[in-house]
């Protein structure tokens, strides 16, 4: 799995702060302040200011989760250290989705802006300017310039470039501000005339100040992707959460003097919203204008290019990095989780990113009702954040960093005001809502169709090597491990261990007394106290590795009938069972019909009574490139990778007469199921022999552990191949076979099966 490595944390706190007002300030005010004012009035002030409220309140839990995780990825890295990797899959399919769509807009913003300055400049030169400058067309190559000048600036820097767009839109919003309070104290108006210019306040009641509200919190949107992009931060336990609190602080230090402005000396002798319902999309302009003259309209021109171009910026890099992310787990193809040489930037997920934005600038018209999804979708979001910031601290206690105050009042009143103006956005903009469901129903196809095996797979791997995953998710799985042989307690019990870490997962210790005789045999007191003293041995071995197990000691005239009731009664996720030896018998018998009975992932131990974990430093795994065991095996993988670095090697077998594109494409299925698996450490081997158990046999005499799958054809059927017990009998070295549980899915094996002989999956 790749990994952003320290280096690769450039941003300080002001360049991460920088990410959240290039993304929040200018853009949202400059659109949205007319349609305000013309809905609620001077109350639009209020409707900012509440918004800025229920903004502050997400930020608390956007910082808790950005320090407890400081990765890249924002709500969707949440989502899968707390959620199932289908939900992460579906929050970050639609929030990089909302990102490319804000990044539509604002590139189409830019050009709108662009218009009246190019305008300008051809009018002093040629005295005249062409009414198709501000066509559909040109509107549309204006912003894909801007969207191609933005694309090659990331793709050179992990940076993106400076940060002069957001410092110089800053700037001018500031001199605007101060140029309007200067202008409203040589004006001094009694006091008065100036509330007169206040009323009515409420212009149509509260249903108008919520109204507002639903159009504009949009505006305040931004805080949240620098925590999109949190693996690039430098300290970002200190820094993620103190640039959420600066970037929306600044916004708001921004906006709201700005609207008061507005109100107050930016509409002479007239209602705001009369003023506005005549200029919607350029009331901020028009004010300006009234109280600076023809040098405010055009430095609120230039705020506006500014505010677009930063904001562009901003949506595209965290776009990019919601598309890495995704890569590197797997809910994306990880081609877009690779970083380019020498530049650090994940080329290939920017280009995807501006190859989407690129279609919806020139495919759909109606950018308005993309930003209405935008919208839908990053409140959904933040409600969602909520509900895992709240999940987050109720199974894991209070963070070490970052903690919200007033626990749980701040996210599930966050939460509820967020869903409440999401659903009211879902109703004043239905089109919005259905564009939103359709987007997410073509996500879920494609995941389950080309995605969902390998990010089970990277899940599970995930899982093994920080096992706090599942009890952030709320899991507790059980490890059921039946011991009958004092001699093998001590190797099941500690392999129970890696497989169950304590505080995390239980594992269940269990003997069966299979004779029922009582006197005059005394077998049955005889079979109690022998089991009495398997688990007694196991429960020492337990705490001499600090493990903490269940015992449980049964009475059934069939073990193995008894075993596979204790299985569904515990619900448990793995069946750890130890052999002596292996012979034709399993493929029938006993065992082959415990394990088609169960509902779980089984694990069969082979190895020295003495033999621990710890000493499988060299691992090897015969495979065919299939994945039908994959899950277990990379959770198994991740586990004993937790505790220490080993040697994974993948090993295939390929007769020499295939052709070498068959053995090109059987190295390839090894390697990439051994990245999904391992990560970039595990490496592949491929020999070219027809003697499949003969090569692996001896590759596995400088081995430590050799790991072994094998298929469930259902119950009293047939589970072990021939191939798989003629390769465990030709090797001495410890042996782990392994079987997922049959009710899971499973990638459809591509690999070769008629042409490539390789040992059983």
């Amino acid at each position: 799995m790749t990994r952003s490595p320290q280096s690769h944390r450039h941003f300080g706190l002001l360049g991460a702060t920088g990410v959240g007002i290039g993304a929040i300030v200018g853009g949202g005010i400059l659109a949205l302040a007319g349609v305000a004012f013309q809905t609620t009035g001077p109350s639009a002030i209020v409707a900012f200011a509440l918004n800025g409220a229920i903004a502050f309140i997400t930020v608390f839990s956007f910082a808790e989760l950005a320090a407890r995780f400081p990765q890249s990825g924002g709500t969707y890295t949440y989502a899968r250290k707390v959620l199932t990797v289908e939900a992460a899959f579906a929050v970050g399919w639609i929030v990089w989705f909302a990102s490319v769509v804000a990044a539509v807009l604002y590139a189409m913003g830019f050009a709108v802006f662009f218009v009246p300055l190019l305008e300008q400049i051809l009018i002093l030169v040629n005295g005249e300017a062409p009414a198709w400058l501000g066509g559909r067309g040109a509107l549309v190559f204006y912003a894909l310039a801007a969207v191609g000048f933005y694309v090659w600036r990331l793709t050179r820097s992990a940076a993106g470039g400076g940060q002069w767009e957001t410092v110089g839109k800053v700037i001018v919003f500031g001199v605007i501000i101060l140029a309007g309070f200067l202008a409203l104290a040589a004006e001094a108006p009694p006091p008065g005339e100036l509330a007169a210019r206040f009323r009515p306040f409420f212009l149509e009641g509260f249903g108008g100040l919520a109204q507002a509200m639903g159009y504009t919190f949009i505006a305040l949107q931004g805080f949240d992707l620098i925590a999109a992009v949190g693996g690039e931060v430098k300290r970002p336990r200190r820094n993620l959460p103190r640039a959420m609190f600066l970037s929306l602080g600044a916004a708001l230090v921004i906006y709201l003097p700005l609207l008061f402005l507005i109100v107050a000396v930016g509409a002479p002798g007239r209602p705001v919203a009369e003023v506005a319902a005549e200029n919607p999309e350029i009331i901020v302009a028009v004010a300006a204008r009234n109280f600076m003259g023809s040098a405010g309209y055009w430095l609120v021109v230039a705020a506006g290019i500014l505010s677009m171009l930063s904001a562009l910026q901003a949506n595209l890099l965290a776009a990019s990095r919601f598309a890495r992310t995704m890569g590197s787990d797997r809910t994306l193809p990880q081609r877009y989780a690779r970083l380019a040489p020498g530049t650090g930037t994940p080329t290939a997920a920017i280009w995807l990113s501006a190859a989407v934005v690129t279609f919806l600038l020139v495919a759909v018209p109606n950018v308005a009702v993309a930003g209405a999804v935008a919208s839908l979708i990053f409140l959904t979001c933040f409600s969602l954040t909520h509900l895992i910031g709240y999940l987050a601290r109720k199974r894991t206690g209070r963070p070490l960093a970052f903690r919200t105050p007033w626990f749980p009042a701040i996210p599930v009143v966050g939460g509820a005001a967020c869903m409440a103006i999401a659903l009211y956005q879902a109703v004043a903009v239905p089109q919005a809502g259905v564009l939103a469901a359709l987007w997410l129903s073509v996500g879920a196809v494609f995941y389950a169709l080309h995605l969902a095996p390998r990010a089970r797979v990277v899940d599970a791997s995930s899982e093994g090597r920080d096992p706090q995953i599942m009890r952030l998710r709320g899991r507790r799985p059980v490890v059921l491990t039946p011991i009958a042989n004092p001699a093998s307690a001590e190797m099941l019990v500690t392999m129970a261990k890696a497989l169950a870490p304590p505080d995390v997962a239980r594992v269940q210790l269990l003997s069966v007394v299979g004779s029922l005789e009582d006197p005059p045999g005394n077998g049955l007191r005889r079979g109690i106290r022998d089991a009495q003293a398997v688990l007694g041995g196991a429960l020492s071995t337990a705490v001499d590795v600090e493990l903490r197990p269940e015992a449980l000691i049964t009475l059934h005239e069939d073990p193995w009938n008894e075993i596979a009731r204790v299985a569904e009664a515990t619900r448990c996720e793995s069946l750890l069972l130890g052999v002596g030896h292996l012979d034709d018998s399993l493929m029938t018998g006993p065992l082959a019909r415990l394990i088609g009975a169960v509902d779980a992932d089984v694990v069969i131990m082979r190895a020295p009574q003495d033999w621990k974990p710890e000493q499988a430093r060299r691992i090897l795994i015969p495979s065919r490139g299939g994945r039908d065991q994959s899950p277990v095996r990379a959770r198994l993988l991740g586990s004993l990778l937790r505790t220490a670095s080993r040697d994974v090697a993948y090993m295939g077998v390929v007769t020499a007469n295939v052709g070498s594109s068959v053995h090109k494409r059987a190295m390839r299925d090894l390697e990439r199921l051994a990245r999904d698996e391992v990560g970039e450490s595990a490496h592949a081997e491929l020999v070219i022999g027809d003697d499949v158990v003969a090569q692996v046999a001896s590759r596995a005499e400088e081995t430590d552990l050799l790991i072994l799958g094998f298929h469930r054809r259902g119950r009293r059927r047939a589970v072990f191949s021939s191939l798989m017990l003629e390769i465990a009998r030709a090797t001495t070295c410890p042996l782990v076979m392994i079987s997922h549980r049959r009710g899971a899915s499973v990638l459809p094996d591509r690999s070769l099966l008629s042409k490539v002989s390789l040992a059983e999956r």
